[in-house]
């Protein structure tokens, strides 16, 4: 029998934001995270649960209006081997079913070299490159800037990684940007929908329980239902709430998955004060740094190296700051061998291909040396929001960053406004329900580098021509 389970939401978050205070709802009498809950409802975080064991006396323990005050300094050492001690017991489970997927990385090169001391080519029989295209068609341009896969690429990897697809390129990127993040290793996906999906579906099980917050990517929610680990869905930011959640009893491991950077707020939580909570229940930290990767930190590291936080595991996304394709996630190296040979979205699909994978490592020693640029783009915002804040008829959310959301109310008028702005040359989008709450709908801005302080001055024009228009 199930039990749904409400976590208050404290009314003080409630006007931090329009979307503050809003948890998604879960449970047969309410639509999908995407659909609107009962009307008037008071704000709680819902969980469908089943009865578990009774938490221990420190672990229940909920300080009483003084977040964090009882956290103490968190015993890091015993902390860590807890997380990789779960992910070891789970890869040996499978080992002693005769389940456990090796990694292949270096399968090709050594049937290579076999060839080779026999005196022939190799002969592959492993693929799905029924054409031929995979192997013959390369890139012909030569790179001189010594990256690793200067030499030609194939286009086509020929097989998902596990099968026939891993090529060298591969571990040198995934090395690479793991060292880059300050981890033992990392695994590439395809996209950061792919990775978050692929990373809560194979890490969680149904005895563990999943705390995410309220505005979570759709990619995170749907990663957490495929999990089916009993959940917990907390008001956005509301790290009261977490703390209260963390105190719920579990038979299994906890997690905690936030984004870094919401792409729809242009906020983010307290990872300093989440790091000190999950190490304080023995729960697990995953981070999206989809946004925020390449954007923050020394050397574009993200918000988890700019606060100095070691989350256990970092999906990072190479489609925003990067400006390529693909994503990948770091953590200890049980994480990797875990997503190997679980993460289904990994598993079954073809590995990215490995001139894309060399492209997107020149990209990263790119971004690691434009602090210049990153500081340029946090001065540029700062001054929008300055420009933008006094303009009637809106509000703009988030306090940093290049993601300035300006909340129009209204759906139709929202359209209406980035209609116009787009007649007179000015590229804007609308957000409208669901992707955000009904009465926020909003125009998203965003900044880049590159533009200039009377771009900045032109857009607050027309968009109060516009507003001015409406009003």
């Amino acid at each position: 029998m199930f039990h749904v389970k409400h976590v208050p939401c404290p009314a003080a978050t409630l006007g931090r934001s329009p979307r503050r205070g809003r948890a998604r709802l879960t449970g047969a009498r309410f639509r999908s995270p995407f659909g609107e809950g009962p009307k008037n409802a008071a704000p709680v975080a819902v969980a469908i649960s089943t009865p578990f064991p009774a938490a221990s006396n420190e672990r229940s323990r909920i300080s009483n209006g003084h977040l964090g005050a009882h956290l103490g300094p968190p015993d890091t050492r015993w902390y860590e081997a807890r997380v990789k001690a779960v992910l070891k017991q789970r890869l040996d489970d499978l080992r002693a079913e005769g389940l456990l997927r090796d990694h292949l990385a270096d399968r090709r090169a050594e049937a290579e070299r076999a060839a080779s001391a026999l005196g022939r080519a190799l002969l592959d029989f492993s693929g799905n490159d029924y054409l031929g295209l995979a192997r013959t068609e390369h890139d012909v341009s030569a790179n001189q800037d010594g990256t690793p896969g200067a030499e030609r690429q194939p286009w086509g990897a020929g097989a998902s990684r596990l099968v026939h697809g891993t090529h060298p390129t591969h571990r040198q990127f995934e090395k690479r940007f793991a060292q880059w993040l300050g981890h033992e290793d990392a695994l590439l996906f395809a996209s950061g929908y792919a990775a978050n999906v692929g990373v809560l579906s194979a890490l969680a099980t149904s005895e563990d329980l999943v705390i995410s917050d309220a505005l979570n990517h759709a990619s995170i929610v749907d990663g957490v239902r495929l999990s089916r680990a009993r959940k917990l869905i907390v008001p956005h930011l509301d790290l009261s709430a977490v703390e209260a959640a963390l105190a719920e009893p579990c038979a299994g491991q906890r997690w905690v998955v936030v984004e870094s950077y919401y792409s729809m707020d242009g906020d983010g939580p307290d990872l300093v004060t989440l790091r000190a909570l999950t190490r304080r229940f023995g729960a697990a930290l995953i981070v999206d740094e989809a946004h925020a990767l390449g954007t923050f930190g020394p050397e574009g590291r993200g918000l988890c190296a700019a606060g100095g936080v070691d989350a256990d595991v970092v999906v990072g996304a190479f489609g925003k700051a990067f400006g390529i394709q693909g994503a990948a996630v770091a953590g200890p190296s049980e994480l990797r061998s875990m997503l190997w040979n679980r993460a289904r979205s990994f598993v079954y699909s073809t590995a990215v291909s490995p001139q894309l994978v060399h492209q997107t490592f020149r990209r990263l020693e790119k971004v690691c040396v434009l602090d210049e640029r990153r500081a340029r783009l946090a001065a540029l915002s700062a001054r929008l929001r300055t420009l933008l804040r006094v303009l009637p008829g809106i509000t703009v959310v988030g306090e940093h960053g290049p993601i300035v959301p300006c909340v129009v109310g209204d759906s139709w008028r929202a359209m209406r406004i980035a209609e116009r702005l787009v007649s007179r040359g000015v590229l804007v989008q609308a957000i409208r329900p669901p992707t955000v709450p009904a009465g926020t709908a909003r125009l998203r801005l965003t900044v880049n580098a590159l533009q200039e302080d009377q771009d900045l001055q032109l857009l607050t024009e027309e968009l109060e021509g516009a507003l001015c228009d409406e009003s």
